[in-house]
């Protein structure tokens, strides 16, 4: 007779529960401070539920700030990024992993090394680039310098190494170029991996703040991290309208999150990758 795993591991099946209820806490309360009074959120002790649920916080935010431009800028700019860089990271794995040519090897260490360089230390040289090009306040300066990224390249050809090499020969035999056999034998056999990074990619540049605040002056070119920044005031600040806020934020997140949950799952299964 077979033991549940809550009856042959209590204390493993307790810690991993508090982890979770800890981990869980920060969007529950979220997602109840953003139907809260002021009162309630000020109420001392804290109040969990809120007295009535304000449907109007929400309204207030769009009064506040242009937050559907912010929204549009950021899902825009969000989806291009990650489809661009997905596409070149592929074709740079597939390239690194499939393709045998000189410094190869150089230019994957090259790729591996870039990795210990903080973002800060190329930010300054890059805006003095977009700047010098007039890409300042425009959707490319903020798009552009974003698509070069050598973790969705490098997590790409850990996947690519394990397509056997014979899925090849046999599409060359058929007569496909290197552009079919990419898209026909690498791409299908890689979705899981693909998927995988496009979660990654997506989060990284939909909360991405330093470079859309550095390379905009303009409000309206603004993306949804800065465009929060606007409800804090130094005389005062409405958390409940902030909450609000945040809570429609983190709506693209949940959704590109459960569209790739099976591809994440899968990722972690076949290769231990943690996030």
């Amino acid at each position: 007779m077979k033991t549940s795993g809550k009856r042959r591991y209590p204390a493993t099946f307790l810690f991993l529960l508090l982890s979770s209820a800890l981990m869980i806490f920060p969007f529950v309360w979220l997602f109840l401070s953003a139907f809260k009074t002021s009162a309630d959120v000020y109420h001392y002790p804290p109040k969990w539920l809120p007295s009535s649920f304000q449907l109007g916080n929400f309204a207030e935010v769009f009064k506040k700030i242009p937050f559907l431009r912010f929204y549009a800028n950021s899902l825009f700019i969000g989806i291009t990024q990650t489809v661009l860089q997905i596409a070149i990271s592929a074709m740079g794995a597939f390239a690194l992993t499939k393709l045998i040519f000189p410094g190869r090897k150089g230019i994957f260490t090259f790729m591996q090394s870039s990795m210990f360089v903080p973002e800060v230390v190329t930010m300054i040289p890059l805006f003095l680039i977009v700047s010098k090009v007039g890409l300042i306040d425009t959707y490319a300066g903020l798009i552009l310098p974003g698509l070069s990224c050598a973790f969705t390249t490098i997590l790409l050809i850990s996947f690519f190494q394990t397509i056997p090499d014979d899925l090849i020969d046999a599409a060359k035999i058929d007569g496909c170029g290197y552009y079919r056999i990419f898209l026909k034998v690498m791409v299908p056999n890689a979705r899981t991996a693909i998927g995988t990074a496009s979660l990654f990619a997506f989060l990284t540049h939909w909360r991405s703040y330093m470079w859309p605040l550095i390379a905009t002056n303009n409000v309206k070119m603004r993306t949804l991290p800065i465009g929060l920044k606007y409800l804090v005031t130094e005389t005062s600040s409405e958390y409940q309208v902030m909450m609000a806020a945040s809570l429609m934020a983190i709506v693209p997140v949940l959704a590109v999150y459960m569209l790739m949950e099976k591809e994440f799952v899968q990722s972690i299964t076949l290769t231990g990758l943690k996030s």
